[in-house]
């Protein structure tokens, strides 16, 4: 009978000899020394130096535009006057306090209520018929074969987004006013009557497609470089098993859009009470304030043209508490669907 090296000739071995776990061979981690696998912060800030160096800038402008104006949000608790001290900083600390008296107010005020109305009104609305178009337009551009059909497509439909909406607004105006193309060539065959800028039963449309014409080649940007990352094998096999091109849409491209569909959903779901304030503005006198009036613009309203600015604090106050409400919850739905979404778990 032969024998293995350290056994006995029963066939056991020796206590010294018996393995291990293999948890008990494993380095343990010793207090100041560094560990397989970990970079010590100090290392890494050593390390990125350069790129946190280039970063420093973006972050103080960050922090300068966005987070320190949040300390004005103080005046929703108070009854503020700009004139209580020498500059309008100094007299947030003379102002009085009435605790929730402003949001007290905004719930019993019918216009807050109207430009809420009207902010998810035109929120569902762009989300129904604005998000899916990048969507679309990125997949026509990305089956184009021709580089240069492709580069040109890409540049007609990015040039819009560089308009103001001053310029946008004037277009359609020209295109669909009273004196636009459209009622004039109406005029000409014996009809008239044509406004589209002054009706205020389709404004919402007419914004919708404002927004679509205007950012919606922009935002293909995204999807397409999603579209470049998919690799090309997949389409092959796809097609060898029988595959038409809707089938390869629908299982291969599709597929690899959906986590970057999950991104930008919960970004536009976060800024659901955005929908906009230059666009609604330089149109509210042609349709009148019930049709035109979102919370961006009856902020401006109540803070810039009437001076009452711990109201519009406070109704800035809850939509952006809304919003942040809003991010966390398509982020959680997102994390359900098994996407990434903002951040992970």
């Amino acid at each position: 009978m032969s024998l293995t090296a350290g056994s006995r000739p029963d066939g056991t071995r020796p206590a010294a000899a018996v393995e291990e776990p293999a948890a008990a061979l494993a380095p343990k981690a010793v207090p100041g020394k560094r560990v397989a696998g970990k970079v010590p912060w100090r290392i890494r800030l050593r390390r990125d130096r350069a790129l946190i160096l280039m970063t420093l800038p973006a972050i103080g402008l960050l922090l300068l535009f966005n987070y320190v104006p949040l300390l004005g949000n103080v005046v929703a608790f108070q009854d503020y006057d700009p004139y209580a001290s020498s500059n309008g900083i100094t007299a947030i600390f003379h102002s009085p306090w009435v605790g929730i008296e402003q949001f007290s107010r905004m719930l019993d005020d019918p216009d807050f209520w109207t430009a809420v109305k009207n902010t998810i009104v035109l929120f569902l609305l762009q989300l129904v018929l604005f998000f899916p178009i990048p969507i679309a337009l990125a997949l026509l551009i990305n089956s184009v074969i021709r580089p240069r059909v492709r580069a040109v497509a890409q540049a007609i439909m990015y040039l819009p987004h560089f308009f103001s909406w001053v310029l946008v607004v004037t277009v359609f105006q020209q295109i669909f006013g009273g004196a636009g193309i459209i009622a004039q060539t109406m005029e000409q065959h014996g009809w008239g009557g044509f406004d589209l800028m002054t009706n205020a039963s389709l404004f919402k449309f007419l914004v919708t497609a404002q927004s679509v014409w205007k950012d919606a080649g922009w935002g293909i940007i995204v999807f397409l470089a999603a579209l470049a990352a998919v690799p090309t094998d997949l389409y092959e096999a796809a097609a060898m098993d029988g595959a038409g091109r809707w089938r390869r849409t629908w299982h291969v491209t599709l597929p690899a859009l959906r986590p970057v569909i999950a991104l930008l959903l919960v970004l536009r779901v976060g800024d659901a009470l955005s929908v906009g304030f230059e666009q609604f503005l330089l149109q509210r006198d042609a349709v009148g304030r019930g049709a035109s009036e979102v919370l961006d613009t009856y902020v401006w309203n109540v803070g810039i043209q009437f001076g009452d600015f711990s109201y519009a604090a406070a109704v800035g106050l809850i939509k952006g508490v809304i919003g942040i409400c809003l991010v966390l919850g398509a982020n959680k739905f997102a994390h359900l669907l098994g996407e990434q979404g903002v951040y992970r778990k």
